[in-house]
This record gives C-alpha cells, sequence and structure tokens, in this order.
C-alpha cells in the first residue's frame, strides 16, 4: 500500500511526529496514514538510524548491476568515440568488431547509452523529411560503373584563406578517390586531378556530376571541355538535372561526413586544413565503416578499374549513323548547302548525323545529342537551362568554358 495522494515527504513527517508521541500503536497509525505495517516499520527504523534525513526518498536501483558493460569493453569504445566524434553506436561496434573480433562487443543500443552516460551524445531535433526521391540514374553495380564529382562549397580557415575541396568518388563502394583544395573550379586546375585519378585506379564507365563549369556549359548539350575530353577518353559525361543535388545524393551524403569531420571547425591554416583532408581521405576509405555496404570500410569493396587509359584522345566511331560531318574551326558543320552551328567546343571534330524521321536528323557528338536538323535544314541545338544557384557565376565560368580549345 502506498502513502496517501500527498507531499510523502510532508506525509512521513507528521507519521513521525505521531509516532513519537507514543499515543498510539503502530498498527493504528498505518491505518491512519494509509500504508502497511512494513511500511510504517521501515521508515521508523530508517528515523531511529539517520534521523530526519532518513525519511528522503532513495533510489531504488541495485548498487551493483549483475548486467553492467564490464569496464574493458565500454573503455574502447568511449575511446573510438572520442577518435571520432561523428560516429554513431552502429559505426562504432562495427568498427570495434573489425579490429577485435576476439571480443564480443554489445548491441548498438547499449552502446548508445554509454555514450549518453559519459555525455558524449548530443541530442539533436528532429527534422521532417520529404520522401525521398527515385533515382532516375542506372544502378552503379560494380566498382568503376559510376563515378561521382563535385565541389565540397568553400569555407575559410583560420588565416583567412579560402579552401573549396574537389571530390571525386566511385559510387558502388563510396571509395574517396581524390579529395584535394582547388585555387579555381575550371577545366585548367580540375582536369589534371581528374587525370591523375585515372591514371591511379583506371577508367570508369561514367562520370556523373552537377551542370556547373567545368562539368557542364549551356553548349550544344551541355558539352564543356572536359565532357568533350571524357567521351574522346571511352567515359560517358553524365549530369543530373539542374538544381537536383539528391540525384547524386550518395556523393552528397559524403559531403556531409567530410563537413563534420574535416572541416567543423576549421583549421588554424590552409596547410594544416589540407592536412587535415588528406586524413580524412584514408580514415573514409579504410577505418570508416560504411552503413550501405555491409558496415566495412569501402577499400574492403573498391577495386581499380581493368579499364587502363593510354594516354591517348580518340573520337568517337560512328558505325551506324547516315552521315558524319566534321565541325569547322567556327563551330558549324556543311549541310545540303548552308552552314548549321554546333558548338565551337567541337572544332575539327566528327559528329553523327542520325536519320530519325522522314528528311530529319539527330545530331550527336558519341553518345551525347547535341540538336536535330529539322526538314527545312534548320539546326535545333539541345540546350540545359542553366543551374538555379549563383547563376551569374556560373555564366561567367560558361563562358570562359566555350573558348576555343
Amino acid at each position: 500500500m502506498a502513502w496517501m495522494e500527498t507531499n510523502k515527504m510532508d506525509q512521513r513527517v507528521r507519521f513521525i511526529a505521531a509516532w513519537t508521541q507514543q499515543q498510539e500503536t503502530v498498527t493504528a497509525l498505518a491505518a491512519r496514514f494509509g500504508v502497511s505495517r512494513k511500511t510504517a516499520y521501515k521508515w521508523i527504523g530508517r528515523y531511529q538510524n539517520e534521523g530526519p534525513a532518513g525519511l528522503q526518498e532513495r533510489s531504488s536501483a541495485p548498487k551493483n548491476q549483475a548486467r553492467a558493460t564490464p569496464v574493458e569493453i565500454a573503455d574502447p569504445i568511449i575511446a573510438l568515440r572520442r577518435k571520432h566524434p561523428a560516429w554513431g553506436p552502429r559505426k562504432l561496434r562495427a568498427r570495434l568488431a573489425l579490429d577485435h573480433p576476439e571480443c564480443t562487443w554489445p548491441a548498438a543500443s547499449t552502446i548508445g547509452e554509454i555514450l549518453k552516460r559519459e555525455g558524449l551524445v548530443r541530442p539533436r531535433r528532429p527534422r521532417r523529411r520529404a520522401p525521398p526521391m527515385e533515382h532516375p540514374f542506372a544502378e552503379a553495380l560494380a566498382p568503376n560503373d559510376v563515378w561521382c564529382t563535385d565541389f565540397k562549397g568553400w569555407w575559410r580557415t583560420g588565416d583567412g584563406r579560402r579552401c573549396e575541396p574537389f571530390t571525386l568518388s566511385d559510387a558502388m563502394s563510396r571509395y574517396l578517390l581524390a579529395c584535394k583544395p582547388v585555387d579555381r573550379t575550371n577545366f585548367v586546375t580540375v582536369w589534371p586531378l581528374v587525370i591523375d585519378a585515372i591514371r591511379e585506379f583506371g577508367l570508369p564507365r561514367t562520370i556523373r556530376s552537377d551542370n556547373g563549369p567545368p562539368f557542364g556549359t549551356t553548349a550544344a548539350g551541355g558539352l564543356s571541355r572536359m565532357g568533350v575530353h571524357l567521351i574522346k577518353m571511352g567515359v560517358l559525361p553524365e549530369r543530373i538535372r539542374p538544381g537536383k543535388p539528391q540525384q547524386n545524393g550518395r556523393h552528397e551524403r559524403m559531403h556531409l561526413t567530410l563537413k563534420k569531420e574535416a572541416a567543423t571547425p576549421p583549421s588554424a591554416t590552409l596547410a594544416g586544413q589540407k592536412r587535415r583532408l588528406t586524413k580524412f581521405k584514408n580514415m573514409f576509405n579504410h577505418e570508416r565503416p560504411h552503413e550501405a555496404l555491409g558496415q566495412i570500410p569501402p577499400a574492403k569493396v573498391y577495386t581499380p578499374s581493368p579499364r587502363i587509359w593510354d594516354g591517348k584522345f580518340r573520337s568517337p566511331d560512328y558505325l551506324k549513323a547516315d552521315h558524319i560531318r566534321r565541325v569547322r574551326t567556327e563551330g558549324a558543320i556543311r549541310w545540303r548547302g548552308n552552314m548549321l552551328f554546333v558548338s565551337e567546343l567541337l572544332k575539327r571534330e566528327p559528329v553523327g548525323l542520325f536519320e530519325v524521321g522522314e528528311d530529319e536528323f539527330e545530331v550527336r557528338f558519341g553518345p551525347i545529342l547535341l540538336g536535330r536538323i529539322d526538314q527545312k535544314n534548320r539546326m535545333h541545338r539541345i540546350k540545359v537551362k542553366k543551374p538555379p544557384r549563383a547563376p551569374a557565376k556560373c555564366n561567367q565560368r560558361a563562358r570562359s568554358e566555350t573558348s576555343p580549345m
């Protein structure tokens, strides 16, 4: 039986006060205060042993937890969390299981409780999320089917220097192929980094990017100098829809991890930030378990491409084309006595014409559709809409990309 519905401490004080007057038996006092005789004698005994302090509420938890996590198990968990503050319980458990398979590690929920107990968890406000969008591209089934690339927005280091990393990753294995700050986000600066990755890891089948330079422009088919070079290497440039970064979601998710673990807070100097990004790349590839890979690091899944680039650029073949025309220096082709402008980016390159209707043709550079020629022999170029973000900056870069090679 419990105390009556009033303040428990006040009831106990009144009970002891009545008991000290010795005018009623304990049985009568217990009945009057609505508690059992056992409870009455318990509080009398505590008062006799400890005085008024004995009437305070005590925890009912056992002093010795029979199922508590041993210190030799909890300490490595805490140490690994301090080393990687952004890793959650499941990732910590997976890494510990890889490093110490002889140990039996507690469940992720138990690890979460250990982190809370140590003050290593900061509660987050729940966010309303939109339903996921179905990915519009073919799934990457093997390493090097699809590489993803972008720039991780810029920030300033402690010495005021601007840091904007160029990143390149494998979509299937999540392996981070490149992560280096660049001074400029243009073709001249970025292309050598792409070449370095291709020489080290081989040729991918596709490289996926957004539509901003140096990856894409507003030229016919959205082609850029980089796109032309990739096609001549046997790689398909694939661009997401403007303003839809979720279509490159795996790469964007990596950027979130990079921000948490390598840029928050920024390093004191740009040189220190570069070292930190290199360290992050190695950790991300070789240490950090990835949930989509069954909690193993990307390095255990990724293998270099068997397609080795020989250093030569080759124009596309058009075995099934109805006509082949070579783009002139001014960016136009001659068709039935007319000069049809295609793109200055393709000067001296062959394009294929494929009949798709009565006297109507598609114009392609390799797999990329550049435009259509109608029955009146007019060229209608395929243009990619400008990305909604930073339009002025993108336009300026696009103009520099459309200059002759």
